[in-house]
């Protein structure tokens, strides 16, 4: 049992993911998955590769606010959450792999980002979710190799440490996506 303010939190989280639309409400819950852990994001950088980067790291922080915003845009209209989150991943990608630079390895969030754009929408949006899926590979395609230097270089061994946890919290979101996905299955036939 959690204490009574943990539990106001708590509901007051689920409530805000809520969204008639199953789709929306799972993009909802990992919006907001990614808003809570980007707070965490520089620690992990500095525990792994040290804090010489630390006043360039603050600015992954940017993108918390914009994945909080997604559930209240999926109220306005359940698409126009499913679309934003897919911008804002593609986006906040693409940002920290200059920021980081190309062998931290944060370019391996792309998969992630395509898959979620591939999963969130229906057959007949498929118009909207093919752009939307393609758009981290072609980020991928035309930045791979032109990001020029990133604010802080890292020693080669401090790369190597980044590139091996963010290739682990890129797996990480890929099954926490099929998971959360998973459901949508579980509950159309049925079963819990």
């Amino acid at each position: 049992m959690l204490p009574a303010p943990l539990t106001r939190i708590t509901d007051w989280f689920r409530a805000y993911a809520d969204n008639p639309d199953p789709l929306a409400a799972t993009g909802n819950l990992v919006a907001l998955v990614l808003a809570g852990n980007g707070p965490f994001y520089p620690l992990y950088v500095a525990y792994v590769a040290g804090v010489g980067g630390m006043p360039w790291l603050l600015l992954t922080l940017l993108s918390a606010p914009f994945f909080f915003a997604v559930p209240a845009l999926a109220r306005m209209h359940s698409r126009l959450g499913r679309v934003a989150l897919s911008l804002f991943a593609t986006g906040n990608t693409v940002f920290c792999t200059w920021l980081l630079g190309e062998p931290s390895g944060i370019e391996l969030f792309l998969l992630p980002c395509a898959m979620l754009a591939s999963v969130l929408f229906r057959p007949s949006e498929r118009l909207l979710m093919l752009p939307l899926a393609g758009l981290p590979v072609a980020a991928y395609l035309f930045l791979h190799g032109r990001y020029g230097a990133p604010p802080h270089l890292y020693q080669a061994g401090e790369y190597a440490g980044l590139l091996s946890m963010n290739a682990f919290s890129a797996a990480m979101i890929s099954i926490f996506i099929g998971i959360v996905v998973s459901r949508l299955y579980a509950d159309r036939a049925g079963r819990s």
